[in-house]
């Protein structure tokens, strides 16, 4: 069933990445406005905003209300992207959906997108299935991005702003930060977090502007084992410093809710936040009796997040196993990531626009002259078994990171390698 899922949104790849709203309206327009039905949470950010709406998503459902959440990319299945009590769709009903929004395209009219696809099937669904709140994940951006449809949001979330999609939103943070910006809406609540001064000023300027209620909430107290945020004291599964500031955006969006009336005890806070799952975030898996960290880090501030978990770990030096996409900023990933003695195995993205490993492997020459190997491989299984069985590495932490898409296929491919 996946495999018709995949032909169908195979079709629409060619239109590539477009940002623009006037498609993805006169879509849902034929579809009979399905997001004018649902009540949306809106999550921007370049990082942190996946855990964001996964906590939302697992506290709204621990509270009793009918929840769907909608984020991308996947890792292995299409069917991540759009789930209903933390549940992803069945495949049989995404394809239903997908092939009513086909029979809905006009043949006349410039196509949308597979982006504006996808994200017009998670529309139709959550309206659908009459949930109670939809928590809806920017892809890229935010003003101009195929969620950004509702004009009235219970409330807007922008959890990070970094350079990435430059060639896109623009080459200043100022420029990236007006383009997420892009999804605050008149009078409605703003939940804003720890920005860099620059992107910070112009958020709040748009705040300003639309008289919105804006929030800005600090990090949460690390008790150890436990957090604390509004006294309230909890357990967080996702590991890394940066959830201390994740965790409470989601709960000063849970208490904005609060306020609108919504029924969200601090017990639904405590178990939703325990059970809160987001694979491929500083995630071990073992691999041939052999243990191994993966994380999807794919920008400098990620990847800085990810160095700072793996410096809590005190190795002496770290395997690091990467792909990287042609589009990414390779060098502010290896500056972040490499430390002299680590060792460094490159392998291509599969099926995706990726940067050349001897490439890479030249730049990390370059930024960090005193790592003990790099090494180009042809795929990620050769290089998971060098890196791991072949040079000595099973005393040594080793990273697979760089990419969702390379997680994804590690992922696919698991029980294969």
């Amino acid at each position: 069933m996946t495999t018709n899922i995949d032909t169908i949104l195979k079709e629409f790849e060619r239109f590539g990445v477009d940002l623009s709203l006037d498609r993805i309206n006169r879509l849902l327009a034929d579809l009979g406005n399905p997001q004018e039905r649902v009540p949306i949470i809106h999550v921007a950010g370049t990082n942190g905003k996946g855990s964001v709406c996964a906590y939302l998503s697992a506290i709204l459902t621990q509270a009793g209300y009918r929840v769907g959440r909608y984020t991308s990319p996947h890792l292995v299945d299409w069917t991540e992207r759009i789930c209903l009590n933390e549940e992803p769709i069945a495949p049989e009903e995404l394809e239903t959906i997908l092939r009513e929004i086909k029979n809905a395209i006009s043949p006349s009219l410039p196509s949308p997108t597979q982006f504006e696809v996808i994200t017009a099937a998670a529309w139709l669904y959550f309206a659908q299935k009459q949930v109670d709140i939809a928590v809806m994940e920017v892809g890229l951006g935010g003003r101009l991005d195929a969620t950004n449809v509702c004009a009235q949001p219970r409330v807007t979330i922008i959890t990070s702003i970094s350079w990435e999609h430059w060639q896109r939103l623009g080459p200043t943070l100022a420029h990236i930060a007006a383009e997420k910006a892009g999804i605050l809406k008149p009078q409605r609540p703003a939940i804003i977090g720890q920005l860099p001064p620059e992107a910070m000023a112009v958020v709040k300027q748009r705040i300003a502007e639309l008289d919105c209620p804006g929030f800005f909430p600090p990090a949460a107290t690390d008790l150890g084992t436990k957090a604390k945020y509004r006294e309230i004291e909890y357990t967080l599964p996702l590991p890394g410093k940066a959830q201390l500031a994740n965790s409470t955006l989601a709960i000063e969006a849970i208490q904005v809710l609060r306020e609108q009336g919504w029924q969200i005890a601090d017990a639904d806070i405590v178990a939703g936040m325990a059970k809160t799952k987001w694979p491929g975030r500083l995630q071990w898996v073992t691999w041939y009796n052999q243990t191994l960290l993966v994380d999807g880090a794919h920008n400098g501030a990620a990847a800085e997040v990810l160095r700072q978990y793996v410096d809590t770990l005190s190795p002496k030096a770290s395997t690091w196993v990467m792909g990287m996409l042609s589009t990414k900023d390779h060098e502010g990933i290896f500056r972040a990531l490499l430390r002299p003695g680590d060792s460094l195995y490159l392998v291509p993205v599969p099926d995706h626009s990726t940067a050349a490993p001897e490439e890479l492997g030249a730049l990390a020459a370059n930024i960090c002259p005193g790592l003990a190997a790099i090494r180009c491989c042809p795929d990620l299984q050769t290089a998971l078994e060098k890196a791991l069985l072949g040079d000595g590495g099973i005393d040594k932490l080793t990273v697979l990171c760089g990419s969702l898409y390379l997680l994804g296929h590690f992922f696919a491919n698991h029980s294969k390698m």
